[in-house]
């Protein structure tokens, strides 16, 4: 145990890719609880894309642009937090988005334009929603937390988040699945 939290302590990074490879996951199930979902019916597949997703993608990606903005505003001030706050929400924010929608999407095994499709159909929304909650977290995270928790803190804030995520992702599984089965529906009545 001492060992892996030297290493932790050592390597944010990779205590941030373990974080958000459980946190991730632990969201998309949650949200198929939320709706409902019995437990023989868990999409546990979807799980594991959320944790690959999470792990090897997000976590390397935050780290970065926390490390990058802890450089471009070095001062702990409130001024500096808000600044990196609102710069996150235009730059990071967007990119994370769209990363999110279109990297699942061929993770389900979609087309790159069944991709393209669910960026379109989902980014305004998420980034609406994204514009109420994440420039208050990231302003106390980037004011109060010391940077080599930022990773964590921040994984643990986006549980919540995720799981509204895994809930608009599962939106257009839905939206698809009954698009296509009204399609064939009407196909063979005709």
């Amino acid at each position: 145990m001492m060992r892996v939290r030297e290493v932790f302590t050592r390597y944010p990074l990779i205590r941030g890719m373990v974080s958000y490879s459980l946190i991730w996951p632990t969201s998309a199930f949650i949200q198929q609880k939320i709706v409902g979902t019995q437990w023989d019916s868990i999409d546990w597949a979807k799980c594991v894309r959320f944790s690959i997703y999470g792990g090897f993608y997000v976590a390397p990606t935050l780290y970065t642009w926390i490390r990058i903005s802890s450089r471009l505003f070095p001062q702990n001030t409130l001024r500096a937090a808000v600044s990196k706050g609102l710069l996150e929400q235009i730059s990071y924010t967007p990119i994370a988005m769209t990363s999110f929608y279109f990297l699942m999407s061929l993770l389900e095994g979609k087309s790159i334009e069944g991709g393209v499709d669910e960026v379109k159909s989902k980014f305004w929304p998420t980034y609406k929603a994204a514009m109420c909650i994440w420039p208050a977290v990231s302003t106390f995270n980037f004011a109060l937390v010391p940077e080599k928790n930022r990773v964590v803190f921040i994984s643990v804030c986006s549980l919540m988040w995720t799981c509204f995520l895994a809930y608009m992702k599962q939106l257009s599984i839905e939206t698809e699945t009954n698009a296509s089965n009204t399609t064939q529906f009407e196909q063979h009545n005709n």
